[in-house]
């Protein structure tokens, strides 16, 4: 070592600190880089993403090529730096490199170059892949016997040696979706939301209810059955005799009606009969996730919701599974949420019992319970456990609601105002 020059061997130090920025920096490009997006890149083509993409399969054998060559360079530097230091300054030279390379060392080959790679991690990862995998295949035998010995280790200390996989989680799709700024719209990110949101939801939170069921009674008198298809609200209607829960012959296409009866000779409750498409029947519960795929398989677009015991509870179209995504459609013949609140000027707001309770946590922010009830009215009656009198006050929830109307065992309208908090009120 003494017969070489100074200069020989600062010139290798700055190699080696050169070498050791290259393996901090390629160990935090590569463990920092988007996996998802190193993937699409790979698919496309792109060479160091797809060097990066095989080295990161095995995270355990890459980290270990790293640490190895990493720390043989900062080893041959500090040995380097200690035989200069001693040819400058003798014995004291070795506490001098010691401090002065620890400096070095600190600043321009860890935190210097982890820093740029954390904030480029894809253009660190692509580049420094390709020499990494060269030198994986020289230090493969190396790696492979410290691999042995570390995984030995686990097993001793009963470390299980599982490697997560990249699926992401529904709340962190959601993070995700709603940091996405301007890379998607507004208008998208409520849809994308809203699809990870239907597996929350089931078919009883978005049915029309067994009240508002359109149906014809086949046992009605001819002129009834006429005066319900021209007045029906819907394109189709429930067709049954009798009693809607106990014989429900199927789903009548109002349309389908309509052009039987330009052919009076074959317009009778018979052809009314043989004209309908057999019923498709929910099960209560069901997530809409899961009745938008049934929907799909069964070519079906429209259900009846039944419970445990067969009665109807709801009706249930593909289009207000669809509506629960991209909102309310336009030629929707219900009354949508802003047609059901009416605010005043003092601050109140009259709601119709038949306003859905989801919709209403929705537009307002408020965390009004739906386990037990689907609509305002339903909530009302489940917290008084009696069917209250106009003018009947009672609180729920941080709301002062009134009762307003009250028919047919309903509760037609409330007036709703919000309470101050409680420590306000104080």
């Amino acid at each position: 070592m003494d017969s070489i020059p100074l200069s020989t061997l600062f010139i290798t130090l700055i190699i080696l600190l050169i070498a050791s920025a290259y393996f901090s920096g390629s160990e935090t490009g590569l463990l920092s880089a988007n996996r998802y997006r190193m993937r699409f890149l790979s698919e496309k083509g792109h060479k160091g993403a797809q060097k990066a993409e095989k080295l990161l399969k095995k995270t355990d054998i890459l980290l270990s090529l790293i640490l190895i060559c990493n720390n043989l360079v900062n080893i041959s530097a500090s040995a380097i730096a200690t035989i200069i230091g001693m040819r400058l300054y003798g014995d004291i030279g070795v506490a001098i490199a010691t401090g002065v390379l620890t400096f070095v060392m600190l600043i321009f080959s860890e935190i210097f170059p982890k820093t740029i790679a954390a904030i480029y991690p894809e253009r660190v990862a692509f580049v420094s892949s390709h020499l990494l995998t060269i030198l994986l295949k020289l230090f493969s035998p190396i790696v492979f016997v410290m691999n042995l010995i570390i995984r030995s280790l686990m097993k001793i200390v009963g470390v299980k040696n599982e490697v997560k996989g990249n699926s992401l989680s529904t709340e962190e799709l959601r993070a995700i979706v709603n940091q996405s700024g301007k890379f998607i719209p507004s208008a998208h990110q409520e849809m994308l939301l809203s699809i990870l949101d239907l597996e929350k939801v089931t078919v009883d939170d978005i049915m029309v209810p067994r009240n508002d069921i359109g149906g014809i009674d086949i046992e009605d008198d001819w002129k009834s059955i006429m005066r319900q298809l021209n007045h029906a609200a819907h394109s189709k209607v429930v067709l049954y005799k009798e009693s809607m829960d106990e014989n429900v012959l199927g789903i009548l296409r109002v349309r389908e009606a309509f052009r039987l009866m330009l052919d009076k000779n074959e317009f009778t409750k018979e052809t009314l009969i043989r004209a309908v498409d057999e019923a498709y029947f929910i099960p209560e519960g069901t997530p809409l996730n899961a009745q938008l795929l049934n929907f799909r398989s069964r070519k079906e677009r429209i259900g009846l919701v039944v419970d445990e015991y067969g009665d109807i509870k709801g009706l249930v179209t593909l289009e207000d599974i669809l509506e629960e995504i991209v909102g309310e459609f336009t030629t929707s013949t219900a009354p949508s949420i802003n047609e059901e609140v009416t605010p005043q000027s003092d601050g109140s707001m009259i709601i119709e019992g038949s306003a859905n309770i989801r919709d209403l946590n929705k537009l307002f922010d408020w965390h009004l319970d739906t386990e037990d009830a689907r609509t305002f009215n339903g909530l009302i009656l489940e917290h008084l456990e009696e069917i209250p009198d106009e003018g009947t006050e009672c609180e729920i929830d941080g709301l002062k609601i009134t009762i307003l109307e009250v028919a047919d065992n309903m509760v037609k309208q409330a007036k709703v105002e919000k309470l101050p908090p409680a420590n306000e009120q104080n």
